[in-house]
C-alpha cells in the first residue's frame, strides 16, 4: 500500500488529499493525511540511496540536458531543476533560479557538456561545454519576424537556418550523413547566420540588435552538436523529463515542508529514470520500501555504467 501511494503521487502527480481519497475509495482502507505523509517519509528514506546514485551518474556524465521550472514550498517560490542523460534523470528543488541552483543540480564543479536554453544561470559555463537549444532559437527568430520592421529580415534568415539545421540533423540521425558530412552540410549556414547576426546587431530595432549581439557572444555553443557524440541540437529531452514535475506542481500545488520537497526530488528521480530504462516503477518502489523496512540496502537501481 505504501508503494501504491507513492506510485500514485510520483507517477500520476496527485496531492495527498487525492491519494487519501483513492486509498479509501478504491482499496477501502481507512487512512488519513497524516498516514499518507508518514508513508511518504518512509518511501523517501527508502529512495535516498538510489537518489544519490543518480546524482553521481548525471554529474559525471560527459553530456547532460538541463531545465528548470517553478515550484512552491509553504507558498514560497522555489525552483525545480532537472538534469538527464539518455538513461538517468536527476531532480533538485532549490531556492534560486541562478547559477547556485545549477550547482545544486550538477555539483560545485560542473563537468561535461550542458545542453540548455539561454537562461542567464548558464552564462558562467564555458562555451566549449554548452549546447544552445535550437528549438528555443526557432521561437526567438519567429518573435523577430513578428516584430516586423528591421527585425523581420533577421528572423527570416534565422528560421531558414533552423529548417536547414533540423533537416541535416534528421539526415544524420537516419544514416544519410556521417559526422563529416553533417559538418560539411552545416558549414555554409554557419557563415550565413553569423553574417546575418553581424548585420543585425547594428539594425535600428534595439531589441533585435541586442538579441543578435547576445547570440553572437554564444555562437560557438550553437554548433557543438555537429562535432561531439551524444550532443543533440535541442533540449527537448530535458523538457520532456521535467514535464512530470510541471504536472505534479499543477495538481498538488507544491509542497508544505522541506521533507515534502525531498520526497518529490527522490520520486521524480527514481520514476523518470526507471521510465527512461523501461523498467517497472511500482515493483521497484515495493522492493525498495521492503528493503528499507528490513534494514537492507535498496535494490539495484543503476548498473556500473548508469544504465
Amino acid at each position: 500500500m505504501a508503494a501504491v501511494m507513492s506510485y500514485v503521487s510520483g507517477c500520476h502527480h496527485l496531492g495527498r488529499r487525492a491519494v487519501e481519497e483513492i486509498v479509501e475509495t478504491v482499496f477501502e482502507v481507512p487512512t488519513s493525511l497524516g498516514s499518507v505523509s508518514a508513508l511518504e517519509a518512509q518511501t523517501s528514506a527508502a529512495l535516498a540511496g538510489p537518489y544519490q546514485e543518480a546524482a553521481t551518474v548525471v554529474r559525471e556524465a560527459p553530456v547532460k540536458n538541463t531545465d528548470e521550472t517553478g515550484w512552491s514550498e509553504k507558498g514560497q517560490k522555489r525552483w525545480l531543476w532537472a538534469a538527464a542523460t539518455a538513461t538517468v534523470a536527476f531532480f533538485v528543488i532549490h531556492l534560486r533560479r541562478s547559477f547556485a541552483g545549477l550547482q545544486a543540480l550538477l555539483g560545485e564543479t560542473i563537468k561535461g557538456v550542458v545542453c540548455s536554453d539561454r537562461w542567464a544561470a548558464y552564462s558562467k559555463l564555458p562555451l566549449n561545454l554548452r549546447q544552445i537549444c535550437w528549438a528555443h532559437l526557432k521561437r526567438d527568430f519567429q518573435k523577430l519576424v513578428d516584430r516586423g520592421g528591421p527585425a523581420d529580415a533577421i528572423g527570416r534568415v534565422g528560421l531558414d537556418v533552423v529548417d536547414c539545421v533540423f533537416a541535416d540533423w534528421w539526415a544524420f540521425r537516419h544514416g544519410e550523413l556521417n559526422r563529416a558530412g553533417l559538418q560539411a552540410r552545416l558549414e555554409p549556414i554557419v557563415r550565413e547566420l553569423q553574417e546575418a547576426l553581424e548585420q543585425g546587431r547594428c539594425c535600428a530595432d534595439s531589441k533585435a540588435a541586442t538579441f543578435c549581439a547576445n547570440l553572437l557572444a554564444l555562437y560557438p555553443a550553437l554548433w557543438l552538436f555537429a562535432a561531439m557524440e551524444g550532443v543533440e541540437p535541442t533540449n527537448n529531452h530535458a523538457e520532456r523529463i521535467l514535464r512530470a514535475g510541471v504536472l505534479w506542481r499543477k495538481n498538488a500545488f507544491g509542497c508544505h515542508s522541506a521533507e515534502g520537497c525531498r520526497f518529490v526530488e527522490r520520486m521524480l528521480t527514481v520514476v523518470q529514470t526507471l521510465r527512461l530504462q523501461k523498467r517497472p516503477v511500482l515493483d521497484y518502489l515495493y522492493r525498495a520500501i521492503l528493503a528499507h523496512r528490513s534494514g537492507l540496502p535498496a535494490p539495484q537501481f543503476l548498473g556500473q555504467t548508469g544504465e
